[in-house]
């Protein structure tokens, strides 16, 4: 495999992370590019020994602007924002999210292996000691959504309904107004949980985790694309750390427009 075929193998996967770490996709799609930027300009700085996804979120974080993305530690913030440093929300996303490694992620992030267990350990902790929101869940397969209700409740949160369409999930949020919403992209009628969640988007402010067994399809980056992204079939330690990333992400926006 080339050298540009490698890379564009690994992109979705990279973009998928990037777009968590910052929460935003034009952040983080920006960062991804500036990232295959340097590569093409500079392959020979690609080692061709190392495996092709760990090299590449390797050269991301030698790479990545910090000042782009401002750490939320930097921002003054207090109580579970603190607890969320930079280190820790990176290595808790490429541990579980990505699945590299203990020791892979200390190679990307030039950090030794056990002080990466110990990011991951205190950002679960965190997460499910401050984190708790009302949940949405739009899943038509019903043991995928018992599943995801089971992980979103071991967690502390409270789950306020499982829909099964667009129409419902509307009608719902309307009523309850979630704090997350967790939506799958084929629904039970044949119509769309991105369609829905645009619809609930429309009336309210509220951070979307998206679940899909085909990621690469809404990670391009050639379009309006979902900031949070799940690939189906997952992992209970998945979800675990998106739902930590999204509310984090979404709390702190509301912190800094509350301050201004």
């Amino acid at each position: 495999m080339s050298f540009r075929q490698q890379l564009a193998s690994q992109l979705p996967y990279l973009r998928r992370y990037a777009r968590a770490l910052t929460g935003s996709q034009s952040l983080g799609d920006a960062a991804v590019r500036e990232t295959l930027e340097a590569l093409l300009e500079a392959p020979e700085e690609w080692d061709e020994k190392a495996p092709a996804k760990t090299e590449l979120f390797k050269t991301f974080h030698r790479i990545w602007n910090s000042e782009m993305i401002a750490p939320l530690e930097s921002r003054g913030r207090s109580g579970v924002i603190a607890q969320f440093p930079v280190k820790r929300r990176q290595s808790l996303l490429l541990a579980t999210v990505e699945g590299f490694t203990f020791a892979d992620v200390g190679v990307i992030l030039g950090m030794s292996q056990d002080d990466v267990r110990q990011h991951v350990q205190a950002a679960r902790s965190a997460i499910e000691d401050a984190l708790s929101a009302r949940v949405l869940i739009i899943e038509d397969e019903s043991i995928i959504a018992l599943h995801i209700k089971q992980i979103v409740e071991s967690l502390g949160h409270e789950t306020i309904a499982i829909v099964r369409t667009r129409a419902e999930a509307v009608a719902k949020a309307r009523d309850e107004r979630p704090e997350l919403i967790l939506a799958d992209i084929s629904l039970a009628d044949g119509s769309s949980g991105i369609d829905a969640v645009k619809d609930i988007l429309s009336e309210q402010t509220v951070p979307v985790i998206f679940i899909t067994a085909f990621p690469e399809r809404l990670l391009t980056g050639e379009r309006p694309e979902p900031t949070y992204l799940i690939t189906k079939p997952f992992e209970p330690e998945t979800v675990i750390a998106t739902i930590g990333q999204a509310l984090l992400m979404h709390r702190d926006v509301d912190m800094s427009s509350k301050a201004a």
